[in-house]
């Protein structure tokens, strides 16, 4: 008998280390969109706002949840 791994545990493992990765592109993208403002690039914001809800919505992936085992993560 050996030992299990806790798959709800390791999602929200995989979810806080998604979290942490994201935030210094939200950063980046942050500064992006303020050069976007001042220049009045209505494409340009479009764009980074797409990207930064990609970013925002990637610890809810649904792949995660289905994920069966922790090489599935």
């Amino acid at each position: 008998m050996g030992f299990g791994i806790d798959m709800a545990k390791a999602r929200e493992i995989h979810k806080t280390n998604i979290r942490n990765a994201r935030t210094p592109k939200l950063a980046e993208l942050d500064i992006e969109f303020q050069r976007a403002i001042e220049t009045d690039d209505a494409s340009k914001k479009s764009e980074i706002a797409t990207k930064k809800q990609a970013l925002r919505d990637a610890p809810a992936d649904s792949g995660i949840a289905a994920a069966s085992d922790a090489d599935a993560l």
